[in-house]
């Protein structure tokens, strides 16, 4: 084993004697684990498979930087950059199997959560929680790099994630350039384009990015502001506690993952996706070993701030060409928020015509 011929390494001297991981790879040793007994282990060469998974999370943890791989692992720069992109490509083979969603069966549980964070019954059809999150990049070259820029006017790609009521990513749809709009990337994503999710009876909960829609795909999206009402209020206020669990996990991924997502992935933009798809995976898998770390609260540049409920984003729009509006579901909804919880008996004093 090479942390036996080499063991000047002091990382790997660190991991192989039971010492505390989680500062230098940012997943705790039962995550590894994990992560090791999923990752499938053909190997045609020589090194193994502990080592390469150990080098990946490494990489990921000092924000993809071969050179300080190279050093902190004394292995050649070229052998590092090769066991990053074998690596990556295993998790995306198992993307599919950490990240999905649930089944029939499952589907209770799901809104349940949402139910209980949203603190209403109503919630009880809640199957997700969807946002969109801007991670930096090196853009290529013109005539595409025009394409990367977003409105805050710095290079990127989208992260759109879709979560349950504990954090962990249903769906991710990983790669549209930064001048997308969420509610186009949306539209992109073969959730909807295929309408896979949510199973009919449930919906998503989004903010005013979104459109409200019934279909192809369900989606709740709170009133703009100001609220015509105390209804649309209670409601808005229901919805968002439901809601931010999507803006959590994004947090909790940036925490762990902050050299990824906090500066510009200074790798080939047809990577990136799949780096991004790593940590994603990852993440999952550290809901699974209750791996967890507190959200950073401070907001990075690279984060979106949705279009003001009270203007005419392209998710506010009127209508969809695709869709169905969800205002009638959305106004039953709020309808539900507001109406009395518990009913009174049936009184005697007069009869019922």
């Amino acid at each position: 084993m090479y942390a036996q011929l080499n063991d000047q390494v002091s990382i790997l001297a660190t991991f192989f004697s039971g010492a505390e991981v989680k500062p230098a790879f940012r997943l705790s040793r039962n995550s590894i684990t994990m992560l090791l007994q999923m990752l499938p282990r053909e190997k045609s060469h020589g090194w193994s498979h502990e080592l390469e998974v150990l080098v990946t999370l490494y990489w990921l943890a000092c924000g993809a930087s071969y050179r300080v791989t190279s050093n902190v692992f004394s292995i050649p720069l070229a052998t590092v950059c090769r066991i990053v992109h074998r690596v990556v490509d295993d998790m995306m083979t198992i993307l599919p199997r950490v990240i999905h969603f649930p089944r029939a069966e499952e589907m209770a549980e799901v809104g349940a959560g949402f139910a209980q964070l949203a603190n209403h019954e109503a919630f009880r059809a809640a199957a997700g929680a969807i946002d969109g999150c801007h991670i930096r990049i090196v853009p290529p070259a013109e005539p595409q790099k025009r394409s990367y820029i977003n409105r805050k006017l710095f290079p990127s790609i989208i992260l759109q994630g879709m979560c349950d009521a504990k954090g962990s990513f249903l769906d991710v749809y990983i790669g549209q350039p930064g001048s997308v709009h969420d509610a186009l990337v949306l539209r992109r994503s073969p959730m909807y384009s295929q309408a896979l999710y949510p199973p009919a009876g449930y919906f998503l909960l989004g903010d005013g990015g979104y459109p409200c829609l019934q279909r192809p795909v369900a989606i709740m999206t709170p009133y703009r502001q100001p609220v015509a009402s105390q209804v649309e209020g209670r409601y808005n206020r229901h919805h968002a506690r439901a809601r931010n669990v999507i803006e959590r996990t994004f947090g909790i991924l940036k925490t762990r993952w902050r050299s990824i997502f906090l500066r510009a992935l200074e790798i080939r933009p047809v990577f990136a996706p799949k780096v991004v798809g790593a940590c994603c995976v990852l993440h999952n898998i550290c809901v699974a070993a209750h791996d967890i770390l507190e959200e950073e609260q401070e907001q990075d540049e690279g984060e979106m701030a949705e279009v003001p409920d009270g203007r005419d984003g392209p998710g506010n729009a009127e209508g969809d060409e695709r869709g169905l509006s969800g205002r009638e579901v959305r106004g039953h909804l709020a309808a539900q928020l507001s109406a009395p919880q518990d009913l009174p008996a049936c009184l005697g004093e007069h009869d019922n015509i």
